[in-house]
């Protein structure tokens, strides 16, 4: 892939992020069935992406499109009660990012003809590092969730509404954090306070124990994925 290419995927990718994760509510999910909702969630993907790549409009016209249709296929062909869970929130995920990639090679110029092309090595870094931190944050809690959604019902810990969410979003973003300032040793002193603020509730409880070790390590495991990635890809920048 060349490095125009390289460049329109990332910000396709950037795009994508922001409108499945920071500008689609849980709201729009639920009522994605309604195709009034689906429809504008395919204008907000048009949108961010015409933005990302400086006013490319037929790329980001069918990578819009395509993103529709993928969210179509979730929406009406998987079962209501499966659609949380780890495999199709993984399966759509890789869709949309098959669509990016093939986008980048059909349309590699989106980007470098845009008006952002001349400013292009001071805007990759910060997209490079936005894109990092919600792949980390945002993005892996519907991953978390979708892997603990089967032993949630038998072992969820009491506790406030969403807290489990709120934890997992600063957890995730701490090791995001710690590792790009190349200070990754912190997360042990991490694990050790989760563990010692757990460890009341989890003692008296196998499955609840169990539930909450299986958690952290899939949430810590993603978000150090995502963090050496994101910075494997600004040092080679």
């Amino acid at each position: 892939m060349t490095e125009q290419a390289i460049t329109t995927a990332l910000a396709c990718l950037l795009a994508h992020l922001l409108a499945d994760f920071v500008f689609q509510t849980n709201a729009m999910v639920t009522a994605k069935r309604k195709p009034q909702v689906l429809l504008l969630h395919g204008v907000i993907v048009f949108t961010l992406t015409a933005l990302a790549l400086g006013g490319s409009l037929i790329p980001a016209a069918l990578l819009a499109l395509a993103h529709v249709a993928i969210d179509a296929a979730k929406t009406y062909a998987v079962p209501e009660q499966h659609r949380e869970r780890l495999w199709p929130y993984l399966t759509d995920q890789a869709a949309h990012l098959v669509t990016i990639t093939l986008l980048a090679f059909y349309a590699p110029e989106a980007f470098a003809s845009g008006i952002w092309a001349a400013h292009s090595t001071t805007l990759i870094p910060p997209a490079l590092f936005l894109a990092g931190l919600i792949t980390a944050t945002l993005a892996g809690g519907p991953a978390v969730g979708g892997l603990m959604l089967p032993h949630k019902a038998q072992a969820q810990p009491d506790g406030l509404d969403n807290a489990g969410r709120i934890i997992g979003l600063l957890e995730r973003a701490l090791i995001f954090l710690m590792v790009m300032i190349g200070e990754p040793a912190g997360i042990g002193f991490l694990i050790a306070a989760k563990s010692i603020l757990r460890f009341d509730t989890v003692k008296k409880n196998q499955k609840i124990s169990e539930y909450v070790i299986i958690g952290t390590l899939a949430s810590f495991g993603w978000a150090l994925i995502a963090a050496f990635a994101t910075k494997a890809a600004m040092n080679s920048h």
